[in-house]
């Protein structure tokens, strides 16, 4: 979240917010959530302190308590100015003291808690020991739905920050590629994304020719030719929230098997996104999509799980993969994007976000799917 501008919820949205999760987390079987600096604790109170530091900065969650803020002292003028702050107490600490006694001190009782992904093994260890009676499950396997079905304001956000990703889509395409190298076309992708809105850029895919087979391909020295399939997928973030959009463009005349799998890819886009609906299992819109590319013989060159959550980071639950049997729920966003990629050749793969809606699916990422020649 470092550098992404503040989304605009109030302290009372914080506050709802945090006490669902406690609720979630009751109904989960945990006596609390503790919560570390990441994109969890940006969403529960909209403080996004660095998550790289030694310091014990913890949210501490638990039923019939108000909510505790722990910080560094050095730390706490910041804090106390987050959209949340009033809805949390804070307690700071000064270096040499102990945060992990005054931590267990909050906690209260030993039990199950729910932890971080991101929290420091130093810190959880230091937690242990002061309280040796806890256990603790990361969040996202403990609570894997708690950032999944965003509220009306999240949605226009993840609309706006697709909206954005579009605009530099029709931008990129008038670009010359041949001649270029990968890696000035991610620059150019990178620059239009800021031009757009976008506070931070997480990845701007540019995969030519073979390298094009290699689905997170780093953008490189290779010279675009002639002739070559080009995948392209970027995103980030904007006003805190994410975009990931995925198209492939093609320098020149494609073969007739380029176009045939093009086709394939976008008709599987296709079919996933129709399977989207309220109390479908996340692993049928895979499956919807799978079935296409399997039917035509290439079942075997689509080596990736369907989609992946989207919000204030650009990767969370939910997973479109087989055995998620999560059901589908408005307001949850995530990618649909199938892909073929044949080894030494070339790939192609066609991603929109999509979000769930009372009636279907409604499409965040809407310029053209197909196959675009560029020069």
């Amino acid at each position: 979240m470092t550098g992404s501008t503040a989304a605009p919820f109030t302290a009372d949205d914080y506050r709802a917010r945090m006490e669902r999760a406690v609720r979630e987390a009751a109904d989960a079987g945990l006596a609390g959530l503790l919560v570390a600096p990441g994109p969890d604790l940006a969403w529960l109170t909209g403080y996004a302190p660095p998550a790289a530091t030694e310091r014990l900065t913890l949210l501490v969650l638990v039923a019939d308590r108000d909510p505790v803020l722990v910080v560094p002292a050095l730390e706490a003028p910041d804090a106390a100015h987050a959209a949340g702050a009033s809805a949390v107490t804070l307690r700071d600490w000064t270096d040499g003291k102990d945060p992990y006694a005054l931590t267990a001190g909050l906690l209260g009782v030993s039990g199950r808690f729910g932890i971080s992904d991101n929290a420091w093994a130093m810190h959880l260890l230091g937690l242990q020991s002061a309280l040796p009676g806890t256990s603790y499950a990361s969040l996202t396997e403990a609570l894997p739905m708690l950032r999944a079905v965003k509220d009306p304001a999240e949605l226009e956000l993840l609309a706006a920050a697709g909206a954005a990703a579009d605009a530099t889509f029709e931008e990129i395409r008038n670009v010359r590629f041949g001649g270029r190298r990968e890696c000035d076309v991610a620059r150019d992708l990178a620059g239009l994304l800021r031009r757009f809105g976008h506070s931070q850029v997480d990845f701007t895919i540019v995969a030519s020719g073979p390298n094009g087979a290699s689905p997170h391909h780093e953008a490189g020295d290779r010279v675009i030719a002639r002739g070559d399939m080009v995948v392209l997928d970027f995103g980030g973030l904007k006003d805190g929230y994410g975009s990931d959009t995925s198209r492939t463009v093609h320098v020149g005349e494609p073969t007739g098997e380029e176009r045939e799998v093009h086709d394939l890819v976008r008709e599987a886009q296709e079919a996933g996104f129709r399977a989207v609906r309220p109390g479908v299992p996340c692993q049928d819109v895979d499956r919807a999509a799978r079935a296409v590319v399997a039917g035509a013989g290439y079942g075997e060159y689509f080596i990736h799980r369907t989609g992946h959550g989207i919000g204030v980071t650009t990767h969370e639950p939910p997973y479109v993969v087989e055995g998620e049997e999560q059901p589908l729920v408005p307001g949850m966003c995530f990618s649909v994007e199938p892909g073929v990629y044949l080894p030494g050749r070339f790939g192609v793969r066609i991603e929109d976000i999509v979000t769930v809606t009372e009636e279907g699916g409604r499409r965040l990422n809407n310029t053209t799917r197909e196959m675009l020649i560029v020069e």
